[in-house]
């Protein structure tokens, strides 16, 4: 049984790319052994459904589904973008791409040369990346956001909120497979964004039952109260009180220059926007509960450029 999914033909941010999964089915958590997803001409991605896409059709072909993906446009279209930033680099070799599978990786030939850029990087959940990649990320920001004032703190705090969203990835995941990062500026839209992808148990479902296990009220709480509850109050399964603070210290750095924050959970997907100094549930610019399956935690922070 088949099931496609169809990108619109225009930008594409998060909340497009959850329509667009609605309306193919439950591609990872239904019956369906065939996968076809189709990029129209004028299709583009946002960084964070890139790192979303890419995980989710490793997670299919884990599961021993067949996944196809077709460019209309081929190389001239987002296919290009997508080689240049290195998807393909790190998409299984099993998913059939149409109208072929890039010869030579952008990524790798270009790695560097996009000031506001950096590539998409692979690392494990059991050991930390590539320790230049932070400073990579830093930098990165530091030339995108020059015509700021506090262009040293956004820096310092993109280095910041990176470590520990990897540490986060390592104290969660139980991943199934790798996890990805990368940044991304948008000068037109005035933006920046930094995206961690993993393809884990999510972290409702590594923190609940620890919860449960210390005899917390936080345990009952539902899944959109406890999420936001991660970020507030630095939430944890551990009894170490210094464990569980690395997502609550980067919503608190984050707050500072008014990011949105962006988090996807396996059946879950949670927009928040800072208000009052903080991210609360009645701040919630989106929330959706019963979404198709899609293993592990995805965190954007989106942040002014000006």
């Amino acid at each position: 049984m088949e099931c496609t999914l169809d990108f619109p033909d225009k930008w594409a941010n998060a909340r497009q790319f959850e329509e667009s999964l609605v309306r193919c089915g439950d591609a990872l958590g239904g019956g369906f052994t065939s996968i076809v997803i189709r990029f129209p001409p004028k299709c583009a991605l946002m960084i964070d459904v890139a790192m979303r896409l890419l995980s989710f059709c490793n997670q299919l072909i884990l599961t021993t589904r067949r996944v196809r993906l077709e460019f209309a446009a081929g190389d001239d279209g987002i296919m290009g973008y997508l080689g240049r930033m290195g998807f393909f680099d790190h998409l299984s070799t099993q998913v059939d791409v149409k109208p072929a599978r890039p010869v030579f990786s952008g990524a790798r030939t270009y790695r560097g040369a996009n000031r506001g850029l950096v590539e998409i990087e692979r690392f494990s959940s059991k050991a930390q990346p590539d320790p230049a990649l932070v400073s990579r990320l830093a930098d990165t920001v530091k030339r995108s956001c020059a015509s700021r004032s506090d262009v040293d703190d956004i820096s310092k705090a993109i280095f910041t909120i990176f470590g520990e969203l990897v540490s986060n990835v390592i104290d969660h995941s139980n991943s199934y497979g790798d996890a990805f990062a990368a940044l991304q500026t948008y000068p037109k839209g005035d933006r920046l964004s930094v995206a961690v992808s993993d393809s884990g148990v999510g972290i409702i479902e590594s923190l609940r039952p620890g919860l449960q296990a210390k005899g917390s009220n936080l345990a009952s709480l539902n899944d959109i109260d406890l999420l936001v509850g991660i970020f507030r109050e630095g939430l944890s399964r551990f009894d170490d009180p210094k464990r569980g603070l690395g997502l609550h210290e980067s919503a608190r750095i984050a707050m500072r220059f008014k990011a949105e924050l962006d988090v996807r959970l396996p059946r879950q997907r949670v927009l928040l926007r800072p208000a009052d100094g903080q991210y609360r549930v009645q701040n919630t610019a989106y929330a959706q509960d019963e979404l198709p399956l899609l293993w592990g935690t995805h965190i954007a922070f989106s942040l002014t450029l000006t």
